[in-house]
């Protein structure tokens, strides 16, 4: 799998894409769902375009069978320092996810990290999101001991559902 950096032309799909895979609810929602921990859409234009804008070193990734494909997939890729990269937004289409595109897509994004010379991937989930979590383990990723509050003052990422909400931290070297 090559994942390729998104262009503005990738934008709504990315958008429809991340909203689908985190908050869609009911037939056809993602196994990964937010549903009952946080509502309202995840991404919308202002918000990619503000995290672009804000860090230029990041790659959106996005992947495609071919050029004119649906999206099938995307995936954070963010510089935190030399050898540390923050990996965020790995989405892939609800109904897509049984062929293993989600494996598929971290590998090849921790290939593109080490290809940048990093040698450690940094990311944070949702403390009650146990299914999530023990799925990045499977993969090699360890829970840090850190945590980090869920950001209640900015709805822009969506509203939170529940008042006991804070970010696990997990790693992997490379």
């Amino acid at each position: 799998m090559i994942l390729h950096d998104a262009v503005e032309a990738d934008f709504t799909e990315i958008i429809e894409l991340a909203n689908v895979a985190y908050r869609k609810t009911g037939p056809g929602s993602s196994w990964n769902s937010e549903e009952g921990l946080i509502a309202g859409q995840r991404l919308n234009e202002s918000l990619l375009r503000d995290e672009f804008a804000r860090k230029p070193e990041a790659h959106l990734l996005v992947y495609r069978e071919a050029p004119d494909a649906p999206l099938l997939g995307t995936v954070w890729l963010e510089p935190k320092d030399s050898h540390t990269w923050y990996l965020g937004l790995l989405t892939v289409r609800p109904d897509q996810q049984a062929r293993g595109f989600g494996k598929i897509i971290l590998a090849a994004a921790e290939d593109f990290v080490r290809a940048q010379g990093g040698t450690y991937i940094r990311m944070t989930v949702l403390h009650v999101r146990s299914t999530l979590i023990a799925w990045y383990q499977r993969r090699g990723y360890a829970l840090t001991g850190e945590t980090e509050p869920w950001h209640y003052d900015d709805e822009r990422f969506g509203k939170a559902l529940r008042d006991d909400l804070y970010f696990v931290v997990m790693g992997k070297s490379l």
